[in-house]
């Protein structure tokens, strides 16, 4: 078992690609501050290229508009770590994939980058299925920038997850 897997997230892993392949579905990722750590625990699964298209890191807010196609005037109006940001990283997901739902990650891990509206552990979430609004959702964990990752890909996967099976 590598560091950055525990027994959850191969447990949550397997569940994710059991249920993408009840329902057929494959999978894209948009991910800023975990850094493609979520698409490491989807692909950890034997098998998973039967459901996991692709993931997009995008760490800039360059590649979230190049990639993503994020709008500059969501980030300026909201940042880089809002909900809104998340949700338009999702659906740049499902746009620019052959993905039919996607999940988006960003936030501020730390130690440093925080403020006092966006403190550290502050991570904003989004789950979009192809051809419907986005959902959004923002987080606020404690711990190290490995313990506040490792929530954000936890928490990420739970919410795609409790959406397959909706």
């Amino acid at each position: 078992m590598s560091p950055d897997m525990d027994n959850e997230l191969i447990v949550l892993s397997a569940a994710v690609g059991a249920a993408c392949r009840q329902h057929q579905l494959t999978i894209a990722t948009a991910e800023s501050c975990t850094g493609g750590w979520a698409a490491q625990v989807i692909t950890h699964t034997a098998g998973s290229s039967a459901w996991f298209d692709r993931g997009f890191i995008t760490y800039s807010n360059a590649a979230k508009i190049d990639m993503l196609g994020v709008q500059q005037q969501t980030l300026d109006v909201y940042g880089a770590v809002s909900p809104e940001t998340a949700m338009e990283m999702a659906k740049g997901a499902t746009e620019n994939s052959n993905a039919m739902i996607s999940m988006a990650i960003t936030g501020v891990a730390g130690p440093g980058g925080g403020s006092p509206d966006k403190p550290v552990g502050t991570v904003s979430f989004a789950w979009c299925i192809k051809g419907q609004t986005a959902e959004g959702d923002q987080r606020h964990f404690s711990g190290d920038r490995e313990a506040i990752r490792r929530q954000a890909v936890k928490h990420a996967l739970q919410g795609l997850l409790a959406r397959i099976k909706s």
